[in-house]
């Protein structure tokens, strides 16, 4: 036996004592009257009226001997400590309270504020009580690869020692209300669509595929929800947005998770260059509010936000870091090329497709600061429009910064014909092996030909967002429970 499966008998041998003696370990609820930060704001106030209160939290150390003894507890608001001592308590009550209490335990306690010879704020103990029996014993910190791997597993231990890790998933949850706040301003309503789809569309993945026993169908986890955000506007709606979990079956990296947070808004009336003055707008109110400057510093790196942001067309881009002209070459000679670059093209990969492996492995890295790409290739994003009629580029951009794709965004395809026809030949190229084809979906079709207003789209990753903000490394850092190997 281990020692850590001793430690566990034992404090399940002072659970049992406990009960046996009568004591609820995991009563219902606690009668706490302050939170930690409450009772240190109002120390010298509660102290001189010597006002009895009680605080509720986990014990997170242990220390003195003798007639006395200290813990110090923590709550969600901030960390006390607190004071045991034999002629307050009674010889009976101390000793009770050292016999079967543990690190770990949450407690509720009641006392009288002091300060210690030490000036330190402290809560002198006059009566206790048992709220959760912890029955593991609680790792001292963190060090080394494998137990980097075991904060995510284990998240739950990460939050109690790591408070700049708690410290980022509040900024999360504010980064989200911000941008709910700042598209409402704007005049968009946030909708809620369907996660389970019978026919997966609206990005270029491959999808988890599961079955409803209940209509004896398959439906497939959304990789994205904009087929359905755009039959709003078919309905009438001319801004809707969406917050939501999305969900794609490919690799785990540090950018990439199965499951992730996107942002999607939709804007009749408008196109991409809206689109452009919008993003800028958005994301430097947010880095103001956030950081109080326009630049940040990620990964070691300064990155500025300052507007304007650097445009630049995709085919520039391209050939200013390849020396490749996609325009002149064809797509045989797009593959050789890709092989010599030693980029994997998967069977009867398109054009564009393999030129935007070859961008991701040989231009994205390079660009730190915001810049947005334009005017991808035509086969690029079968929903979004043509930049002219007869142009072989489409009306979209991509926002790079730090090397990562933050922002997609392009004006909608809403000719039904037209969108028909890129629709025939995706289901071509997936027949044909190239597993991120997107799907023909014939309601959206339908839906398309009842009319739908001109209009732009705008996704993006909240994870790669907040990543960005705290300066984390890897997804792994801002999803509280991040995809993980089985052990």
């Amino acid at each position: 036996m281990t020692s850590l499966e001793k430690i566990r008998k034992i404090r399940i041998a002072k659970l049992k004592a406990l009960e046996a003696r009568g004591f609820d370990c995991f009563p219902r609820q606690s009668k706490k009257t302050h939170k930690i930060s409450e009772a240190l704001k109002d120390f010298f106030k509660l102290k001189i009226q010597k006002k009895e209160i009680v605080l509720a939290g986990r014990v997170i150390s242990w220390r003195g001997h003798g007639g006395m003894f200290f813990l110090d507890i923590k709550d969600e608001s901030g960390k006390i400590q607190v004071l045991f001592k034999k002629d307050k308590l009674g010889e009976k009550g101390f000793k009770f309270f050292q016999d079967f209490f543990d690190i770990g335990d949450f407690v509720e306690l009641r006392g009288t504020l002091i300060k210690t010879k030490t000036a330190e704020k402290t809560l002198e103990i006059h009566n206790f009580k048992i709220l959760a029996k912890s029955l593991r014993l609680l790792p001292e910190k963190w060090h080394g690869l494998k137990d980097v791997e075991e904060r995510y597993r284990k998240r739950y231990l990460d939050l109690i020692f790591n408070e700049k890790v708690k410290n980022n998933f509040k900024t999360r949850s504010n980064i989200i209300k911000f941008l709910r706040d700042f598209l409402e301003k704007q005049g968009f309503l946030e909708v809620e669509t369907p996660i389970l789809q019978p026919i997966y569309g609206g990005a270029r993945a491959k999808p988890f595929k599961t079955h409803l026993n209940a209509l004896d169908i398959d439906l497939y986890l959304r990789i994205a929800p904009e087929l359905y955000l755009k039959k709003l506007l078919v309905g009438g709606f001319e801004k809707v947005y969406e917050i939501g979990k999305c969900f794609r079956n490919e690799g785990v990296d540090k950018s990439h998770n199965p499951d992730f947070t996107m942002l999607e808004f939709y804007w009749a009336y408008a196109d991409y260059k809206a689109m452009i003055k919008l993003t800028e707008k958005m994301l430097c109110s947010l880095i103001k509010k956030f950081l109080g400057k326009m630049s940040l510093q990620y990964q070691g790196k300064k990155i500025n936000f300052k507007t304007p942001w650097i445009r630049i067309e995709f085919s520039q881009l391209f050939k200013r870091d390849t020396k490749i002209d996609l325009e002149e070459i064809n797509q045989a000679g797009l593959v050789k090329k890709a092989k010599e670059l030693e980029i994997e093209v998967e069977k009867n990969m398109p054009k564009a497709e393999i030129a935007d492996e070859i961008y991701k492995k040989y231009c994205l890295p390079k660009i730190q600061e915001p810049c947005f790409i334009l005017h991808h290739p035509l086969g690029f994003q079968p929903l979004a429009k043509k930049f002219t009629k007869n142009s072989f580029k489409l009306a979209n951009f991509q926002l790079i910064v730090a090397g990562m794709e933050l922002i997609n965004s392009y004006s909608e395809l809403n000719d039904p014909i037209e969108q028909g026809e890129r629709f025939k030949e995706q289901e071509r190229l997936f027949k044909k092996g190239f597993k991120e084809a997107i799907r023909s979906d014939k309601d959206f079709l339908e839906a398309l030909e009842y009319g739908m207003p001109p209009a732009a789209g705008w996704g993006m990753g909240i994870d790669r967002l907040v990543a960005l903000l705290t300066d984390s490394h890897s997804l792994r850092e801002i999803i509280l429970f991040p995809t993980m190997r089985p052990k």
